[in-house]
């Protein structure tokens, strides 16, 4: 059985896509120790919550995308305390100091909502789409000390239509996205019995 820990800063649509097909058995091998989030009322805890796992804030003690020392700390010593297989970026907004990289990178993996290493950062569908690019999509990661860096696990390119609003294509990333997660995790589960 793989030990995962999901971070989360947001709606929580990826860590839903993963807590349900661990209720419908599409990943029969992996347990969701808790999710973390960043952000007090992050609608992702209540989503944590339905699926009956535990949810949990941790105060970053400062705005913008950095933790503080003491933070950086909370944080450390929290997955220290859980010591899961993986620790899963589902839409999680601050930059991971070095000291944590360097301690999980090698089990830490982000979700990126463009075709890495294109749009890196903040706003990528947004982007590719102002920029009239023919595809947008969503890459998988191992977490590295560069911003959206580190070895590519997998992409799921999406179609950029000309009858596409950037309502309509954030949704069909979201979708590659939910897909995406599902199967990497399923992937790298499969070395765990």
């Amino acid at each position: 059985m793989m030990k995962i820990l999901v971070f989360a800063s947001g709606r929580g649509s990826n860590a839903r896509a993963i807590f349900n097909a661990i209720k419908d058995a599409t990943l029969s091998n992996v347990e969701v120790l808790a999710l973390v989030s960043d952000i007090a009322d992050a609608p992702a805890l209540k989503i944590a919550e339905e699926f009956g796992i535990k949810a949990v804030f941790i105060d970053p003690l400062r705005k913008g995308a950095r933790f503080t020392e003491e933070s950086e700390k909370h944080y450390i010593e929290f997955v220290e305390q859980h010591n899961p297989d993986l620790i899963v970026l589902a839409g999680f907004m601050r930059i991971l100091p070095e000291t944590f990289v360097s301690k999980f990178g090698l089990k830490t993996i982000n979700l990126h909502p463009s075709l890495l290493p294109a749009y890196k950062g903040l706003d990528p569908i947004k982007r590719a789409f102002e920029a009239n690019e023919k595809q947008s999509g969503c890459s998988i990661h191992w977490v590295s000390n560069e911003l959206d860096g580190g070895a590519i696990i997998a992409q799921s390119p999406v179609d950029i239509l000309s009858t596409d609003t950037l309502e309509t294509l954030e949704e069909k990333v979201h979708k590659a996205e939910h897909k995406l997660m599902v199967e990497v995790i399923g992937n790298l589960s499969k070395n765990f019995s």
